[in-house]
């Protein structure tokens, strides 16, 4: 069997930076099994596959370890194959996924994707795990998706030790550590041991959440966000009532073929 994948970097401000995805095109779903050796043997932090539909594009995520609900940057970098190396003619594109119908937009080098908000609470002492106080947080919030401890300055999120044992115990899919930015109205880092990602690049799904937050707390509908991994990525974000309007760049890296 032969299928045609792509690595791209989404939310990147250069080649080599932002969260590299691998997008494979099908013609038919493989078996799960087959999706999950697939994504394992690509050992990024997500591999998308893509089918073409009627009118719409299916759309599956894939970590090395299980299939996820929703993922923005392998979202960001199927459009980006089909926008700009299949060359398709609309201006916007849809796929279906188990996250609902999402969407994906061309506008000049940067693509937009509209995704739903991931509303957060707020938790007190009891509710949140007793190694969070030690990091002396200003607001621990939790939702359907993440923990996001709100640290005090961006220096504190920067010199933020994971310890993925403990962070893989969390009743979550993962750790978001977040504050207000120097260069940017917020900055993050998102841990995600469980699914074999400790530290991911750029996390578009985790900004579903962090958006709303921040833009309640900054007034704003409009900011502009860092993650703060190793390679570092942009997001440009945007409240949309109940949606969120997630915007980046992207660059290729890789065409081929898998086989076997």
């Amino acid at each position: 069997m032969n299928f045609e994948i792509f690595q791209i970097d989404a939310f990147a401000d250069a080649a080599f930076k932002g969260n590299p995805a691998a997008v494979v095109l099908l013609e038919n779903w493989l078996e799960d099994r087959v999706l999950q050796n697939i994504a394992a043997e690509n050992n990024l932090s997500e591999t998308a596959f893509i089918i073409e539909k009627k009118s719409t594009w299916a759309i599956r995520w894939f970590t090395p370890a299980r299939e996820v609900d929703l993922c923005g940057h392998a979202t960001l970098a199927s459009a980006h194959v089909l926008f700009f190396e299949r060359h398709i003619k609309q201006e916007e594109i849809h796929f279906e996924s188990r996250s609902g119908r999402l969407a994906a937009r061309r506008n000049g080098e940067l693509i937009t994707l509209d995704f739903p908000t991931i509303a957060s609470k707020i938790l007190d002492g009891d509710t949140s795990p007793s190694w969070i106080a030690a990091l002396q947080p200003v607001e621990v919030l939790g939702s359907s998706q993440d923990l996001m401890v709100v640290m005090r300055s961006q220096r504190d999120v920067e010199n933020f030790v994971v310890d993925p044992v403990i962070v893989s115990t969390l009743n979550c899919r993962g750790l978001i550590i977040t504050s207000r930015g120097q260069n940017a109205d917020f900055v993050s880092r998102c841990f995600y041991p469980e699914l074999q990602v400790d530290e991911d690049p750029v996390t578009g799904s985790a900004h579903c959440q962090l958006t709303p937050y921040w833009g309640a707390k900054l007034g704003k509908t409009k900011m502009v966000a860092r993650q703060l991994s190793r390679r570092g990525g942009t997001i440009y974000c945007e409240m949309s009532r109940d949606r969120i309007l997630l915007s980046g760049q992207s660059f290729k890296y890789l065409q081929g073929t898998i086989t076997f």
